[in-house]
């Protein structure tokens, strides 16, 4: 266990230069006493490590000093660092894993081919959560390869946006695209001097423009998109209602779509059902839900909820006694 620390100190060093014992510490997940005992042994083991003093100090690594693994190309790199975004690592709990093998890659590679992969992860944001778009089938982005040009040389952009049927033309400066399952998105400075998405997919003509920008240094690609993506939660309408379900479709009712919290109460009734506050998005969606859990649902509140369930139920009856 403290040879590999010893080694992972020695890679976080290599790829990010000056880092404080309190860094250590955290990225390590071991006490500070411990950075300093294991910066000792490495210092007793040859290996050129050196503390700096002062407010904006650390510890860090002779100049010049590098590991010998080679044949990594910059694009393989790339990919990698793109890769460790997705959430699947972590349900797996290969997170951790993931990311000690690319601390390993980033010290060991040139410094052009860090750059170059380290700028690619700043312009795309990979997010795996949400939106369950493979259950309506992938959107096409044919207009995708120009986006991403224009992403990477920071170039403006004149495009023809659709939505809710009518099309504008837009002058946009590209500041990073977003995969969200299987839909695009590229987040981008307007001419407004705002900040704002665009699916891509509604992208109807995009041109290259010869006007290049420089992107504000202080936009983050990731953060930016996880802040907007919680000021659209919260703008979402809300339908409170309860309900009780068999315990086995609970996680089925937690991702559906227009589902936006469950919370089950731990105990279950005398037919072993669950009870649960809901919030779906509208009546209507909620209806909608529950015919389609059959028997295995049942809305107790609010009234209008449960009256048009039964509305519905009836309905349905009426068609098939008909049809018999």
């Amino acid at each position: 266990m403290r040879a590999g620390r010893l080694v992972s100190i020695v890679l976080l060093l290599q790829s990010e230069g000056k880092l404080t014992s309190k860094q250590l510490a955290e990225r390590l997940e071991v006490t500070e006493r411990t950075v300093l005992r294991d910066m000792e042994e490495l210092s007793g083991a040859g290996v050129p490590v050196y503390a700096e003093r002062g407010p904006q100090g650390g510890w860090l690594l002779t100049e010049g000093y590098r590991s010998s693994l080679t044949g990594l190309h910059s694009d393989e790199l790339t990919a990698l660092l793109l890769s460790s975004q997705g959430e699947a690592l972590s349900d797996l709990g290969q997170r951790q894993s993931l990311e000690a093998g690319l601390r390993k890659l980033l010290a060991a590679t040139t410094d052009t081919a860090r750059r170059n992969a380290e700028l690619v992860r700043s312009k795309i944001h990979i997010d795996g959560a949400g939106w369950h778009a493979e259950k309506y089938g992938k959107e096409q982005h044919p207009l995708l390869p120009i986006v991403q040009e224009a992403v990477w040389e920071e170039r403006e952009l004149r495009i023809a946006y659709e939505r809710d049927g009518a099309v504008t033309d837009r002058v946009l400066r590209p500041l990073g695209l977003v995969a969200k399952r299987n839909v695009w998105y590229v987040v981008a400075w307007t001419e407004e001097e705002e900040i704002r998405t665009f699916r891509i997919s509604r992208f109807r003509s995009a041109e290259l423009l010869l006007g290049g920008f420089r992107p504000p240094e202080s936009f983050n690609l990731a953060a930016y998109w996880e802040r907007s993506l919680a000021e659209f939660k919260v703008q979402l309408p809300r339908y409170p209602a309860v309900i009780r379900l068999k315990p086995n479709l609970m996680r089925r009712l937690e991702s559906e779509r227009y589902v936006l919290s469950v919370r089950p109460e731990a105990e279950k009734d005398a037919e072993g059902w669950t009870k649960a506050d809901v919030e779906f998005e509208t009546l209507e969606s909620a209806c909608q839900i529950m015919m389609s859990y059959g028997a295995g649902m049942e809305a107790l509140e609010p009234a209008e909820l449960r009256k048009m369930v039964i509305d519905e139920i009836e309905a349905l009856r009426v068609v098939y006694w008909n049809r018999a």
